[in-house]
């Protein structure tokens, strides 16, 4: 059932944009799967949340990212891109990193120029590394990887703290080391975006976070500008979250939750059926 890497580079080589969205858990990757979407994305943000409850300050630690990696790529068929952040520590933990990740079933890994403790990249009070820093982690990570189909996304948060051009200097400097994919997060503007794909001859990831700093675009108005991956990072847990509190407010009104709004919740035989009941009972001794 894994997924592996070569899945990934193939649809970096192929045309076309590749369309990914942020799950926080491994039941939100099988429904991202089984819509048909090409890849999904374990990110900071999410997992932190799933997992501690805590929002995205740095706080998730190597280990527990790279068993979040292990749990979804374990299950899932299409390639699961992960969220490195910093790559936890020096270039030793970078390396380190990236051969958890590999090891855990991630199809690439994200790797970005904050500063420790890091922050989500739509957060204030970001702080960035020197370029030549950034680059020597960059570098480490492209040493590390086994499979040379490994994807490397190489990540900048300079817009917000040197400003666009500095931003796109960094991706260009990234881009010649041999990274697979460049990342300028938090673009400000379409003028911004559409710069970035102009100066950046790269394939370039763009993140849609609703709520954030960049405006949000469809997947064929950012594939018309020459991007070439779409994320949608934390969707999944911000629907989840608006679910839970109407089903919590059912309960608290009417003292039972079966009478909510059709098609507000799964029905018991829809979960079995995403869960995979029938092919694991289909197993069983006779």
């Amino acid at each position: 059932m894994t997924s592996s890497p070569s899945q990934f580079r193939q649809l970096l080589n192929k045309p076309g944009i590749i369309r990914s969205l942020g799950a926080h858990d491994v039941f939100t990757a099988l429904l991202v799967e089984q819509a048909g979407l090409e890849s999904v994305f374990l990110g900071g943000f999410g997992t932190s949340a799933s997992l501690l409850g805590l929002p995205d300050v740095g706080l998730i630690t190597l280990s527990e990212m790279a068993d979040a990696v292990r749990r979804m790529a374990t299950r899932l068929r299409i390639p699961v891109i992960a969220d490195g952040d910093t790559g936890h520590g020096d270039v030793h933990n970078v390396q380190r990193t990236v051969r958890e990740f590999e090891v855990a079933g991630a199809a690439g890994i994200l790797l970005e120029d904050q500063a420790n403790p890091k922050r989500c990249g739509h957060f204030s009070g970001k702080q960035i590394v020197s370029t030549t820093e950034w680059l020597d982690r960059l570098k480490a990570g492209l040493d590390a990887r086994k499979n040379p189909d490994f994807i490397i996304i190489a990540r900048t948060d300079s817009r917000a703290i040197d400003g666009l051009q500095a931003a796109i200097d960094r991706a260009n400097r990234a881009k010649e080391i041999g990274v697979d994919v460049c990342f300028i997060e938090a673009p400000q503007s379409l003028d911004e975006l559409t710069l970035i794909a102009q100066q950046v001859k790269h394939p370039l990831l763009a993140n849609m976070l609703t709520g954030g700093v960049t405006p949000i675009l469809s997947a064929q108005e950012l594939e018309t500008l020459g991007y070439k991956i779409m994320v949608c990072p934390i969707e999944s847990l911000m629907v989840t979250a608006a679910a839970m509190k109407q089903l919590l407010s059912v309960f608290m009104e009417q003292g039972r939750v079966d009478k909510a709004e059709a098609g507000k919740m799964f029905t018991f035989d829809e979960l079995k059926k995403t869960l995979g009941l029938d092919k694991i009972n289909a197993l069983k001794p006779r």
